[in-house]
């Protein structure tokens, strides 16, 4: 498990309240909303400021490479990743 997907996940926890979750506990493949972690639409808000004040990384609303990045821990180590690295180049 990479530093970043505990980050990730140690947010998630934080931020939605997830008191009952440790990180350990969230499959870095599961999907975060509907049948995995089970988070909604108002949780994905919650997620969307959250990510930003912890990593800096801003999401484009309604669009295919959101809910791609928001399709599990993994996919947003992906995004967080590629965003940042992004930064870097320019």
């Amino acid at each position: 498990m990479s530093d970043l997907n505990i980050k990730i996940k140690e947010m998630i926890i934080k931020a939605l309240e997830l008191e009952d979750i440790a990180p350990a506990d969230i499959d870095d493949c599961a999907p975060l909303f509907g049948e995995g972690l089970g988070l909604d639409s108002i949780d994905a808000l919650e997620l969307v400021i959250a990510i930003k004040e912890e990593f800096g990384v801003s999401f484009v609303q309604n669009s295919a490479e959101t809910r791609k990045a928001f399709a599990s821990v993994n996919a947003l180590a992906e995004y967080i990743n590629s965003v940042k690295k992004g930064e870097n180049c320019g």
